[in-house]
């Protein structure tokens, strides 16, 4: 249909002015749309949520084989047999040292019996168990003066040690076809969740199934470490993904999930729980009644630091009051010269030290070894 343009001004000149005008403003939004198809506009930077996002994409839609190849090594613990006599000369010799110094001047004035006693108290023996040491020392002086010295020394600390108590894991043989539990409790800061993840190495050292249950539901990082330590052996770990979950619910769920899988050992983590919190106290209680519905507890371990000395034991007795403790895991033995806290921890529980570590390694938790304890503190 033709248009009437007779209404404009300025006849057809001002026409032919605005029709060159649309031409080349055409002309440059047609050049402006090329150059965008062209080259895409930049992207802004993935934030953290998204990356994330994307990662995970990634691995769903990674073929099977890059998956396996992305998969950490599981990792083979060392044999558990002789871990002591390697490690054994980390422990601290000074109190084993002083006391054979003195010991050797022969004739002992009343002077050198006090000094053995400060000796034997600051090495955190405690009083009770110094004076029954310093008691099987003048016995045995008394019968044999002329005995040597280093050899009473040895005979009386092996007294005190008492290499006759069961130190092994009461969690069953491998392959028997039982589910064998153990709790391991102690305060903050001692070790305590890289203790379970240590003793898991130790049972996969020994052809045993593990389950972990991660109960420690106050802090999320003790969960996570759980887990590293679980994939680096190849052992589960359950564990609750809400801060503050029931701890005790945590525990039956892994105890449940080692009953189902046919596992061999559960070990539960426990939260730090403080002396002075009575309520963490019998939340402690609970998780021991809740595992035993399933699997009762063979062994209740107390994690103790050997650098904190008499701190140590009110914790052992706050925890005895408790939990029915059947051994001792000594951190940090290397740490310190303090080594009668073996001695003194013993006689206070009547329970004994099953294992110490000795380092910082993956492997360096060892069974504990009476005579070769008693041997590396006196320096042989």
């Amino acid at each position: 249909m033709p248009v009437d343009i007779s209404w404009i001004p300025g006849d057809s000149d001002l026409l032919v002015t605005i029709v060159a005008g649309l031409v080349v403003i055409g002309g440059v939004g047609a050049a402006l749309l090329g150059r965008s198809r062209k080259a895409p506009p930049r992207e802004a930077p993935p934030r953290r949520d998204d990356a994330a996002a994307a990662a995970a994409t990634t691995v769903e839609e990674a073929p099977e084989e890059a998956l396996e190849e992305a998969a950490p090594a599981v990792e083979t613990p060392e044999a558990v047999d002789h871990r002591f006599g390697r490690l054994r000369r980390r422990v601290g010799t000074t109190f084993g040292q002083s006391l054979l110094a003195i010991f050797r001047r022969g004739s002992l004035s009343q002077d050198d019996w006090d000094e053995l006693e400060e000796t034997l108290l600051m090495a955190d023996v405690g009083a009770a168990a110094t004076d029954e040491l310093l008691a099987d020392l003048k016995a045995r002086l008394k019968a044999d003066p002329d005995g040597d010295p280093r050899a009473l020394l040895r005979a009386a600390l092996l007294d005190v040690v008492d290499p006759s108590l069961d130190r092994s894991l009461a969690l069953g043989a491998p392959g028997d076809g039982e589910l064998h539990s153990a709790v391991v409790v102690g305060v903050n800061g001692v070790g305590k969740t890289t203790t379970v993840g240590k003793l898991a190495r130790v049972l996969v050292a020994e052809d045993r199934s593990v389950v972990l249950g991660a109960a420690d539901t106050f802090r999320a990082a003790a969960a996570d470490q759980l887990e590293t330590w679980g994939a680096r052996v190849g052992v589960p770990v359950v564990r609750a993904y809400v801060d503050g979950a029931d701890p005790a619910s945590v525990a039956y769920e892994a105890a449940d999930r080692a009953r189902t899988d046919a596992a061999e050992v559960l070990l539960v983590d426990t939260a730090g729980r403080l002396q002075n919190k009575q309520g963490l106290m019998d939340e402690l209680g609970k998780i021991v009644r809740v595992v035993s519905k399933v699997s009762p507890p063979k062994e209740v371990l107390l994690v103790l630091d050997a650098t904190t000395g008499q701190n140590g034991l009110t914790q052992a007795r706050v925890f005895g009051q408790v939990a029915p403790l059947t051994g001792i895991v000594l951190t940090k033995l290397d740490g310190t010269a303090k080594g009668g806290i073996v001695l003194a921890v013993q006689r206070e529980l009547g329970v004994p030290v099953k294992f110490v570590g000795l380092g910082e390694g993956a492997d360096d938790l060892a069974p504990f070894d009476p005579a070769g304890f008693v041997d590396s503190l006196l320096g042989d």
